[in-house]
């Protein structure tokens, strides 16, 4: 009982002198609360953009497989291999065949192939440039999409390159508005297409605007809008997702023997199932969130060397208060209690502003890829609340306890000749 009314008693005292220095209080709390707020900002966000990417992946499903083009002698999920795509390194040997190949396989129960370019798109004197998907028919089957309006286009169209199109709902609504766009006839590119359906409304998928496609068959981008023979991708569905590893192996080494590749450093493609995708997706989101924590704890780091120096100025200036005390019967201990509390009660509100602050923020950026039909979901990090709590007050008690254990060594009489 008596410790607890001593550090109560010591608490008040801390409290009060905190009050005497507003200004300096609150520029103190605030390193903390801008530390705080990080930490909670860089957790929530992490939690929410990995349970975004996540629900993005699950919305192809648990049973896919895709084989996509990759730049050989490089990783799939190398820099290299990125950046030499990005830097315009063009991939041309996986050919539709290759699908027909692997559709023979004894665990692909389906699949189609795509390749996407950006062409205009125009009608009744307006023009846009757009994102145009082409893939095999076989699409309609194996995508969670659904057409609205009209209908998706057949396996003959394609093979005919038919120019025909299907708009995907944004798409559809910035050309033709509430009027019936079915049967309208669209420039895209230098040729005329026919619009013979609308997609249904879906929002983003991995951070494509799924509503702002215009979908046409594979061949007719190759030869008619593109003026090329290869595709950039392969989805292909499973009949037993149990079998992924397996599946794998027969489609990388089916693929090897197509492309007369006995190197697998040679590679000039990726197989990736769904699973090593969620495991590579939280990989990356846990190492960046990782690496930014360390950054808002650095900042977190500062505040307390912040702590530390205005909690040294106030034991400079306060000398002759402290001796003072000592000389009316105060111990070293109630000395270090009231200095440790000041510490303490900075950090504490620091940490709780901070963590009120960085929840209002994360709420704000949340609703941000709402806009944009991503699907982002408001998420509360617990464990970033508490470690930036418990950080809060570890940070209070290692930066306030040396000044405050300087305040209670001093002589009482040295300190009241202190001027």
């Amino acid at each position: 009982m008596l410790i607890f009314n001593t550090i109560h008693n010591a608490f008040d005292i801390s409290v009060a002198a905190l009050k005497r220095n507003k200004g300096r209080t609150i520029m103190t709390i605030l390193g903390v609360v801008i530390g705080i707020t990080s930490v909670v900002i860089v957790m929530s966000a992490g939690q929410g953009m990995k349970q975004l990417i996540v629900g993005q992946l699950e919305t192809f499903g648990s049973d896919f497989i895709e084989v996509e083009v990759k730049v050989p002698n490089t990783s799939k999920t190398s820099t290299d291999n990125a950046m030499s795509m990005a830097m315009g390194v063009t991939i041309t040997t996986l050919k539709l065949s290759d699908l027909d190949a692997l559709l023979k396989l004894p665990n692909i129960a389906n699949g189609y192939g795509g390749l996407m370019g950006q062409e205009p798109i125009s009608y009744g004197g307006q023009m846009k440039r757009a994102m145009i998907w082409g893939n095999t028919a076989s699409f309609d089957e194996v995508d969670q999409g659904e057409v609205e309006f009209g209908r998706f286009y057949t396996d003959e169209e394609d093979k005919s390159l038919a120019r025909v199109a299907v708009l995907g709902s944004k798409m559809k609504e910035r050309f033709f508005g509430d009027d019936d766009a079915i049967g309208k006839n669209v420039k895209i590119g230098k040729h005329t297409f026919k619009v013979i359906g609308v997609m249904k409304s879906r929002g983003a998928v991995m951070f494509m605007d799924m509503d702002n496609m215009v979908f046409m068959p594979v061949r007719t981008l190759q030869k008619l809008v593109m003026g090329v023979d290869y595709v950039s991708f392969i989805f292909t569905k499973m009949a037993d997702p149990s079998q992924e590893a397996v599946t794998i192996d027969n489609i990388t080494n089916l693929m090897r023997e197509r492309h007369d590749i006995t190197d697998p450093n040679k590679d000039d493609f990726a197989v990736t199932g769904m699973s090593e995708g969620m495991a590579m997706m939280d990989t990356v989101v846990g190492g960046i969130t990782l690496l930014l924590v360390a950054l808002a704890g650095i900042s977190l780091l500062v505040g307390g060397v912040g702590i530390m120096n205005i909690m040294y100025v106030s034991v400079t200036e306060r000398t002759y208060e402290i001796g003072l005390r000592k000389a009316v019967g105060a111990t070293g201990h109630n000395i270090l209690w009231q200095f440790l509390g000041e510490a303490i009660v900075i950090t504490f509100w620091g940490g709780v502003i901070g963590v009120l602050l960085g929840l209002a923020a994360t709420y704000g950026l949340a609703q941000l890829p709402v806009l944009k039909n991503m699907g982002w979901e408001f998420t509360v990090s617990w464990s970033g609340i508490i470690i930036a709590c418990v950080f809060s007050i570890v940070i209070g008690l290692i930066f306030g306890i040396y000044p405050a254990k300087r305040a209670a060594s001093l002589d009482p009489i040295d300190a009241l000749r202190y001027e």
